[in-house]
């Protein structure tokens, strides 16, 4: 859709929030969208990380997804914007035991506030940001979290807090899409960041390249993306 201002063609900016953006695929995420010309409101919960996200051209937010002081000012600062995408990103990993050992309580506390609450509390503040626009709501998930793809027991913890998160995009999607918002989640690969380490298989280059088309289709198809899961190559994951 364009516009026109004073005589000169200009195209409408698209909006997206990226939470948890300040490292690794979050970091990339406003890195290639801000390429692409997008407006990128990206949250951070260190001044350093806001500085190095300003550089890029994002206008920045603070946001600890873990408290309900800052999320409770982060709900103010973001209700009279209007998105056209979300995306939740914002996650640690945790301890890496099988279930032989049972996790620590403050472990995994950490983990499911990051993982989970985090989302729980962001999404009745960020879904009515979108339904103007029917944006779309992705959240960064793992094939970790799929119980029917499960090969392995290591790293429990993360795998619980991971399919309880897919369980909670599902009730969005039930939720906020007859309100024409697609919210998913997605599996973002074996990447080389500090969680996935240097012997990981792909980029954050190609698999953020990868989620943007994902998320791109789930604008464009609300009907078959909607609920779904999806790995960074557009291919359906089993739950």
């Amino acid at each position: 859709m364009l516009v026109f201002l004073f005589g000169i063609k200009r195209a409408i900016l698209k909006t997206i929030l990226i939470i948890g953006a300040s490292r690794g695929l979050g970091l990339e995420f406003v890195r290639q969208y801000r390429h692409d010309g997008w407006e990128v409101i990206a949250t951070h919960r260190r001044a350093v990380d806001g500085k190095k996200l300003a550089a890029l051209g994002a206008e920045t937010m603070v946001l600890d997804t873990t408290d309900l002081k800052s999320i409770a000012a982060f709900a103010t600062a973001i209700k009279p914007r209007s998105l056209n995408v979300a995306i939740y990103n914002a996650g640690v990993f945790g301890p890496r035991e099988s279930v032989a050992a049972a996790p620590a309580l403050e472990a995994f506390d950490e983990v499911m506030h990051a993982n989970v609450f985090g989302a729980m509390q962001l999404i009745p503040q960020i879904a009515p940001r979108l339904i103007k626009n029917k944006g779309v709501f992705a959240f960064v998930s793992s094939r970790m979290g799929s119980i029917a793809g499960m090969t392995s027991a290591n790293g429990v913890t993360y795998r619980a807090s991971k399919a309880a998160l897919n369980a909670v995009v599902k009730a969005a999607s039930l939720e906020y899409g007859p309100k024409g918002i697609s919210a998913l989640v997605m599996h973002p690969g074996w990447v080389q960041t500090d969680m996935g380490g240097k012997e990981a298989d792909i980029t954050p280059e190609i698999s953020i390249t990868g989620m943007r088309q994902v998320i791109a289709a789930a604008g464009e198809h609300a009907a078959t993306h909607n609920g779904g899961f999806f790995d960074y190559a557009g291919e359906k994951i089993a739950w």
